[in-house]
């Protein structure tokens, strides 16, 4: 089996729906390891040496919150920060993360239409995905396409439930499926 890395951010996370649904899907998969990152460092203090050494165990690294701005919440955006330093990371020496393979599983508010011509967004949510596409090359890894769970808030419980199984699959499933599809897997 295949040592897997959760990274969960989401700042209201005890309040939240969706995402703790896909987490308690797969709380009890035996190669996966969820970090809560708001859990962990409410004070924003994240201890690399940690961290790091949970990454180098693990093959494949995965980044689950909520869509916040475009982006990732501001504690995982401090994590990466910290986290993924020059030497380690990237950069001369920097060749911790060589061959390891990034997935972004992500939920939006805004349904799979909003994002796109005539969307709210107005771009589709591929545009979005760049930073972080970006840092896994940078890094030397390989990039999964993303799981989006569009609409999350708008989804009903029996719904959320199959996404979370689906999410739960693919983990259990893991590395079988990586990089089997262009298209990421937007529910």
């Amino acid at each position: 089996m295949s040592a897997i890395l959760v990274i969960y951010a989401h700042p209201l996370g005890r309040h939240s729906i969706a995402n703790r649904v896909l987490l308690d899907a797969i709380r009890d998969l035996p190669m996966v390891t969820i970090r809560d990152l708001y859990e962990i460092y409410p004070d924003y203090d994240v201890d690399p040496a940690a961290e790091q050494s949970l990454i180098e165990a693990a093959r494949l690294l995965v980044l689950q919150h909520p869509v916040y701005w475009y982006s990732v919440p501001p504690l995982l955006k401090q994590w990466l920060d910290t986290v993924f330093r020059v030497g380690w990371a990237y950069g001369p020496g920097g060749t911790a993360l060589h061959g390891k393979d990034l997935w972004w599983v992500v939920t939006t508010g805004g349904d799979k239409d909003s994002y796109g011509p005539g969307g709210v967004h107005e771009r589709p949510f591929e545009v979005f995905t760049a930073p972080l596409r970006q840092t896994a090359r940078f890094c030397g890894m390989r990039w999964i396409e993303p799981h989006v769970v569009h609409g999350a808030h708008l989804l009903s419980a029996d719904e959320m439930a199959r996404r979370a199984a689906r999410y739960r699959a693919l983990l259990a499933t893991y590395p079988d499926w990586a990089g089997a599809t262009s298209e990421g897997w937007h529910d």
